[in-house]
């Protein structure tokens, strides 16, 4: 009978193997007599959940046992960790820190040949250092690879293959080490929670079960901004696995910058000159690895440097985000690949150019990192201060962009990374867009060339689109945060709160902004709804904007009533209904559009006043922004919105 992949690749229920290691707290081996090394990350075997593919940390042929940390092939069986997380990022190495050699420490029992393979920028493998070993139990293999030759790409990892005259070959505990740092930067976690008790157990879970990752970790900063976690069932158990590591410290919702930067805030009062400080979302699925990895290379860089992590979508746990990202400055938008890099690619799938899944063997610069991973020196605060109390949005791509002006660099460390919610699954018709156009338009005052013009016509682009396909509510919000932006920096001294209140209050009287189940869509019975699929786009779009625009006047609409998919809800489709019921991006529901006419006039004689008063005041309200920025980011600031007393 034909073996099925499950035959073939297969997990042992026996194998009760954990991510622990003898010496977790010292983290060190010594090696030859060539002096004391460090862990610089780890090869496991397989994921931390059952939703993780056990392909993005090895590839097999031949029937394998895997566990965490533990590989037994059957004879005639291979296994090579070129893959996501089998890798070791040698390029970014060789050029950012001081270490000239990685080993690969396994673990080896049984008969079999063990190689170290390497890539370079355009991706072919070669072999650096080989070993075979026979009947061999337990015994410590050390495979060395110089860092010389990964200036513009590629990678290391191991390659395994098991003798073919019927013994088997089991590796475990396989690890990179480097030469141990003169000295070692303690780093602090923080992470902010709002009312996501699972989600934090969860991480401070993985986190307590992971004791090498655990280790890495001088403190650990919940910071609590809304019902506190402490309350909860299972707080005081986990507690205890960090003993006086961790400390809880609630505030008022300041949102993700006053979140993250209260860990700065922290480690700038308590911990040394040259320390680190990591930071992680709490709604994330944590591969504890990323704390190992990001720790040990901020150990060994030549400068003070911001170190990211990358994120994988958790709805599509092989897809990537990108290698890296930069943000569209001027054009106000975040999270732009990089040029070069990969950008919501499969891991699995293989590159229609190359013929090979997509690896990252091209070292890249990052224009910023966002902070659902990210290790950040503490030297940045003396150089560029605290976040910018913005709230919502943005505060990364200032914080990086201020950092870099000031001698501090951004990079982004492939195999470094965590699940987080993707990206394509929130809809943009949410509050928290106007955090992102309010925000971007202060970095690109404070960052960019800030073309007035062009920003005007895209803002006007963006805000008829938004009427025309009957999000009024969008609209409104987007003219909010123009308003708001023109208003000056006034708004930021409070931490945002209180606008979030105000911008939700007003979304409120939009019924398209309420999301519904697809089953009871007010006003549109589902046995009248029918799917109806957009045509071509228009050739000329603002001369279609203003026909769609003409037809609505005047009350003419080619649809009254439809059902549209979200991938197909593009404004020009949709303004051509009196009533369309949109699926909502997350695919929990759908939002009821209808045209309302009072709507569109009101919001289109608003948007015309604050697009001329854009246009005219934008460079004044610049200026008022370049002037607050050092108090807006100074220690006093954040103290006052802390409530600390300082």
């Amino acid at each position: 009978m034909p073996q099925t992949r499950d035959d073939l690749i297969r997990h042992d229920p026996t194998d009760t193997d954990t991510d622990t290691d003898t010496d977790a707290d010292a983290d060190t081996s010594a090696a030859d007599g060539a002096g004391v090394r460090t862990l610089a990350g780890r090869w496991h075997f397989t994921g931390p959940d059952e939703t993780v593919s056990d392909d993005l940390y090895a590839a097999a042929t031949g029937a394998v046992t895997r566990s965490r940390t533990r590989l037994t092939l059957a004879p005639g069986a291979k296994a090579s960790g070129n893959a996501f997380f089998g890798r070791f990022p040698a390029t970014y190495w060789q050029r950012w820190t001081d270490v000239r050699e990685v080993r690969v420490e396994l673990t080896v029992t049984g008969t079999g040949r063990l190689a170290a393979a390497a890539s370079d920028v355009n991706g072919p493998a070669r072999v650096v250092a080989a070993r075979t070993v026979r009947d061999a139990d337990r015994e410590r293999v050390v495979l060395a690879a110089p860092l010389d030759l990964y200036a513009d790409g590629g990678a290391i990892w191991v390659e395994l293959e098991a003798a073919a005259d019927g013994r088997r070959l089991t590796v475990e505990d396989v690890r990179w080490t480097v030469a141990a740092p003169a000295s070692r930067r303690p780093t602090s976690l923080a992470f902010a929670t709002y009312n996501r008790p699972d989600y934090c157990r969860d991480l401070l879970r993985a986190l307590a079960a992971d004791d090498v990752a655990r280790a890495r970790l001088e403190r650990v900063y919940i910071v609590d901004h809304g019902d506190h976690v402490t309350g909860q069932d299972w707080y005081e158990e986990i507690a205890a696995d960090f003993g006086d590591r961790l400390q809880h410290t609630p505030q008022p919702n300041l949102g993700s910058s006053g979140g993250c930067n209260r860990g700065l805030y922290e480690v700038a009062r308590h911990a040394g000159e040259n320390a680190n400080v990591m930071f992680l979302d709490d709604d994330i699925l944590l591969e504890p690895e990323v704390v190992v990895r990001l720790t040990a290379f901020g150990d060994h860089v030549t400068r003070p440097m911001i170190v990211g992590g990358q994120m994988i979508n958790i709805f599509h746990p092989t897809v990537l985000l990108a290698d890296a990202q930069r943000t569209d400055i001027d054009g106000i938008q975040p999270g732009k690949p990089m040029p070069h890099a990969y950008h919501d690619a499969d891991l699995l799938t293989p590159d229609p150019a190359t013929g090979r899944p997509p690896l990252q063997e091209r070292r890249l610069d990052a224009g910023y990192t966002a902070w659902w991973a990210c290790l950040m020196p503490i030297e940045l605060v003396e150089r560029v201060g605290y976040m910018l109390p913005v709230w919502g949005q943005g505060e990364d791509a200032d914080l990086c962009a201020r950092a870099r002006k000031n001698g501090i660099p951004t990079i982004i460390l492939p195999g470094a990374a965590v699940w987080h919610t993707d990206f394509s699954m929130k809809d943009l018709d949410d509050v928290k867009t106007y955090f992102i156009r309010r925000n971007y338009l202060i970095v690109a005052a404070l960052h960019g060339k800030f073309p007035v013009g062009a920003l005007t016509r895209r803002l006007g682009t963006e805000i008829a689109q938004c009427i025309l396909d009957m999000r009024y509510g969008l609209a409104a919000t987007i003219l909010s945060a123009v308003e708001d932006f023109l208003d000056g920096p006034d708004d930021l001294y409070d931490g945002g709160a209180e606008r979030l209140q105000e911008i939700a209050r007003m979304r409120s009287r939009y019924p398209e902004t309420r999301r519904h189940p697809a089953t009871d869509a007010p006003g549109a019975p589902s046995d009248r709804l029918e799917i109806v699929t957009p045509g071509r786009p228009p050739l000329l779009p603002a001369a279609a904007a203003l026909g769609l625009a003409a037809a609505r006047l005047r009350g003419r609409h080619r649809f009254r009533l439809g059902e549209v998919a979200h991938d197909e809800a593009h404004w020009w489709h949709v303004a051509r209904f009196r009533t369309a019921v949109v699926t909502d991006a997350s695919q929990e529901g759908v939002r009821v559009r209808s045209h309302d006419q009072d709507a569109t006039v009101e919001l289109g004689v608003r948007a015309a006043r604050t697009l001329l008063r854009f246009s005219r005041t934008a460079q004044d309200a610049r200026r008022r922004y370049f002037e607050a920025l050092p108090e807006l980011t100074g220690r006093a600031n954040w103290s006052r919105l802390y409530e600390t007393g300082e």
